[in-house]
């Protein structure tokens, strides 16, 4: 399952071990978080709910509020099912804005993502 922004953004979802990681790439703005968002509803909807949902942040080029936003809804939308998000590898724009708002915070960040 995979949406996309042409030319801009894509993410991808495959399974892990743990539950499903979404590989996010390119410039997450606000017309690009609605496709993020539209990949992470589907998979918060699997049924049963998965333990954790990883966010792969790795191929991030451009990281502002809206995506931000996303991340924290979904996170919201998570705990309601007993679903840990768990955000991957960001760096750069995505690293900085986490430190900035103190989002970092209340995710729990990885530097690798799980294996298949």
């Amino acid at each position: 399952m995979s949406a996309h922004a042409p030319g801009r953004f894509t993410a991808t979802v495959r399974d892990s071990r743990t539950g499903p990681v979404i590989e996010a790439s390119g410039e997450l703005d606000q017309d690009s978080a609605i496709y993020l968002k539209t990949v992470l509803r589907r998979a918060l909807a699997v049924r049963p709910a998965p333990p954790v949902l990883v966010v792969d942040l790795v191929g991030v080029t451009f990281f502002d509020s809206s995506g931000l936003n996303t991340l924290v809804q979904a996170r919201r939308d998570a705990e309601r099912q007993d679903t840990v998000v768990r955000l991957a590898r960001p760096t750069g724009i995505v690293a900085l804005v986490l430190e900035i708002t103190g989002v970092g915070q209340v995710f729990p960040v990885d530097k690798d993502v799980p294996a298949d």
